[in-house]
């Protein structure tokens, strides 16, 4: 199930996309194995709560989030990963866990891991653990709006 919200988001933008239908997964790298997609290009979205409050960061499946290195670049936020039961709820035209990295469309802020920005285009989950969009990053960085964070330096 392609995500209604995203798919009309993308339509009335006049986004450049191409949808992709797999076998069922449920982790990132699967998901970039069964739609064979580079794990470097598969966009994960780990749910994370910034201060308390939901927040999306989106980065290469191939990668682990680094939470210390991910507050440090928010300036000393307390950063944890969110719960399912924390956002069950946040994304009520989604399957649990197959969220686009739209925060913008959920009322989130979006962080994008700078190792996103030199791909010439990504693939995320459109909604279904079954469905996934391909972008040019560049469209997904201007319709998303994230915030661009360096995580391959300690800073």
């Amino acid at each position: 199930m392609f995500s209604p919200r995203l798919h009309h988001f993308l339509d009335e933008r006049h986004a450049p996309y191409s949808t992709l239908t797999h076998d069922r997964t449920i982790t990132a790298q699967q998901t970039a194995n069964a739609a064979h997609i580079g794990n470097r290009n598969f966009a994960k979205t780990v749910m994370l709560k910034v201060d308390g409050k939901l927040a999306m960061m989106v980065m290469p499946a191939a990668y682990r989030i680094d939470l210390l290195r991910l507050s440090r670049a928010l300036g000393g936020s307390e950063v944890e990963l969110a719960l399912e039961d924390d956002f069950k709820d946040a994304f009520p035209d989604c399957e649990l866990g197959a969220m686009p990295p739209f925060g913008n469309l959920y009322g989130m802020p979006v962080y994008v891991d700078s190792r996103m920005t030199g791909q010439a285009e990504i693939a995320f989950n459109a909604g279904s653990h079954t469905d996934l969009v391909r972008m040019p990053y560049d469209e997904f960085e201007r319709l998303a709006q994230p915030k661009l964070l360096w995580l391959t330096h300690v800073m």
